[in-house]
């Protein structure tokens, strides 16, 4: 397999061109993690090893997005296979509709404790080290550790995002003291870090030691799982020890579409990867035309807001759905939906099936074998609670659950969430091409669609299917247009009914990297202006 693309076309609007290598590639939001993977793979590390660095090192370097306390998921291409791993953790057991009706909840809060899931971050290391990995799993998280103590310099996008937290946690400290451990940490002496500052997280180097330690056993089964608890308990949470106790991830079986001649791979509900496959699967019976041409784009709004109503209804905790995958990715399925798109903006409605705050990072090294991996704490820093003298800042993904009993998303007991955050992988006649992902809560899916049909559709290369301008569906018919989005097309999309609307700020339109690799071994990667990543490459 040849690339697909020009090699020498680098995108419009472009900053950086791609990069290539041979060795190794990792690709992040962030520079100095993308350094901790490639010093990983120069030591002797294979790519799974480089993700665990990565990972660990961007809750230190870029806590606004991710932290120990939240979840995690992976695909990993090794051994001439596609292996998916689910690291995103239940509800407690001794949380349910009814309690927070008690409470007076109609809804759910998204700071405190009861959006607190049980975290599965430090799990999916432990995973990943214990079945691919090469290097011991101690090797793996020194360089975060290192930053952790010793201090790192704070990047653009992060110190903004720093700033943003610390305002909206500054309102819910008002609501109780359980919100004070976060500036302690975060903001020490009421003063939020800004960019270029050194910064240094010693508490959250010392739970790093715990869990290299250990392999992850301390925060599930130790001191810290101990920790979590009490803290809980003091301030009246539902998550317990025992819920740690009882956690571990899953390995699960990658779903796919095929796409003119590839594989587009997510990882299956609960998360919402499958939005992007079912959108591919009505977009393949379409003539799209050219890019940028109103049929191209207004095909491609069209088949997302008819996969995202659906998945919005239908996916939550793989237990508990009542509509299966396969009926949601089935060829009757995707041809019914087709049907509906006509040349005007329709208002969707979920179809029936049975009748017919995230960081992302990818590395590949010499032997073929390549990670995509995302991890998040929801909500930027996620619940703005963190577990004293830990750094463990608790995620919130149980705001995805709602309060409505007839719902399969409904809270409950030991349930996993709907959940936003995807990586995604590509494969051409069962080889590998490579992983991608662009993070950034319910744009995911929305991303993965247009990168996708960037690189299939119009054969751009990496740098460019990232650097597009980029479009949004939020809901009903509006769709929301990135600055720079071609003036004309989006006068004709609102000719057709759609309610457009610019933004100017792009980072509510993702963050993503790609490392494509061709037969010959030669890897190619990009990341994105819209954050501060960086390809590093052997």
């Amino acid at each position: 397999m040849k690339f697909q693309f020009d090699p020498l076309t680098y995108g419009y609007p472009s900053r950086r061109s791609v990069v290539y290598g041979k060795k190794g590639m990792v690709a992040t939001g962030n520079p100095l993690a993308a350094q901790v993977g490639l010093e990983i793979l120069k030591k002797g590390g294979n790519a799974i090893d480089a993700a665990i660095g990565v990972a660990t090192t961007l809750t230190v370097v870029e806590p606004t997005d991710n932290g120990i306390g939240g979840d995690a998921f992976a695909l990993v291409w090794t051994g001439d296979k596609l292996h998916g791993l689910n690291s995103s953790g239940p509800s407690p057991k001794s949380i349910s509709l009814e309690a927070l009706r008690n409470l007076g909840h109609t809804e759910i809060p998204e700071y405190g404790f009861i959006p607190v899931n049980v975290p599965g971050i430090p799990a999916a290391w432990a995973e990943l080290s214990k079945r691919f990995g090469k290097l011991p799993f101690e090797e793996v998280l020194e360089p975060a550790i290192r930053y952790a103590e010793e201090g790192f310099i704070l990047q653009p996008t992060v110190g903004s995002g720093w700033q943003a937290s610390y305002r909206v946690y500054d309102k819910e400290r008002k609501k109780g003291k359980e919100f004070e451990p976060w500036f302690d940490t975060f903001a020490p002496g009421g003063i939020c870090p800004g960019v270029g500052d050194n910064v240094k997280l010693k508490d959250h180097g010392k739970t790093l030691r715990r869990i290299a330690k250990t392999l992850g056993e301390d925060f599930y089964r130790g001191e810290l799982a101990q920790r979590i608890d009490d803290f809980s308990k003091e301030y009246g949470g539902f998550i317990s020890k025992d819920d740690l106790a009882d956690y571990y991830p899953e390995w699960v079986e990658p779903i796919s579409a095929d796409y003119k001649g590839y594989e587009v791979y997510e990882i299956p509900p609960n998360g919402h990867g499958i939005t992007a496959l079912m959108a591919l699967n009505i977009l393949k019976g379409m003539d799209l035309g050219p890019k940028d041409s109103f049929n191209s784009t207004h095909f491609q709004i069209e088949a997302l807001k008819l996969a995202f109503t659906d998945v919005q209804k239908y996916v939550a905790d793989p237990r508990i759905m009542k509509i299966k995958t396969d009926e949601l990715l089935s060829e009757g399925y995707a041809r019914g939906r087709r049907s509906l798109i006509t040349d005007k903006a329709i208002m969707p409605k979920a179809g029936n099936p049975s009748k017919g705050g995230t960081v992302y990072l990818c590395t590949a090294d010499g032997d073929g074998n390549m990670v995509s991996y995302i991890q998040s704490n929801y909500m930027g820093f996620g619940s703005g609670l963190v577990v004293p003298g830990t750094g463990i800042a608790l995620h919130n993904r149980g705001a995805n659950f709602n309060m409505d009993e007839e719902s399969d998303n409904c809270v409950g007991s030991c349930k996993r969430p709907y959940h936003t955050i995807i990586p995604g992988f590509l494969t051409k006649g069962g080889k590998p091409v490579g992983p991608f992902g662009i993070m950034g809560g319910f744009m995911q899916p929305q991303a993965h669609l247009q990168v996708m049909v960037n690189t299939i559709d119009y054969m751009m290369n990496p740098q460019e299917a990232l650097d597009r301008p980029r479009w949004q569906w939020v809901g009903n018919k509006t769709v929301e247009v990135e600055h720079g989005f071609d003036n004309r097309l989006a006068l004709e999309l609102m000719r057709a009914g759609h309610n457009i609307v610019v933004r100017a700020n792009s980072g509510t339109f993702g963050r993503g990297e790609i490392i494509w690799r061709n037969d010959e071994g030669v890897l190619c990667g990009a990341t994105e202006p819209r954050t501060d990543g960086q390809v590093a490459v052997w």
